[in-house]
């Protein structure tokens, strides 16, 4: 596979499929709001039905790795990282084989 970069606007994208999943609403119905701290590392807020779900990095993982399976149709395990780019905001580099 090479490296492929995920855009911070796909890592929301496939944050708000995976919470739609867990808790039984539509992908639409979820917001997310991407954050990173010195401290905490790269988390996340989901509001959905307006309650607020804190998600930390091993979540983001769970997401992404849906949406390089399903959506990319790639290998699900292959290395990921979250980085925070100066110009790109948070994005996420994928290394590994199909």
């Amino acid at each position: 596979m090479g490296q492929i970069i995920i855009s911070e606007q796909d890592i929301i994208n496939a944050t708000c499929i995976d919470q739609s999943r867990k808790r039984y609403v539509q992908p639409e119905d979820v917001e997310v709001e991407l954050m990173y701290d010195d401290e905490t590392g790269f988390t996340a807020e989901a509001y959905i039905s307006g309650m607020k779900y804190e998600l930390q990095t091993i979540h983001l993982i769970e997401a992404l790795r849906l949406w390089i399976e399903e959506i990319l149709g790639k290998n699900p395990y292959a290395g990921i990282e979250l980085v925070l780019d100066d110009e790109e905001g948070i994005i996420a580099v994928i290394n590994g084989e199909d």
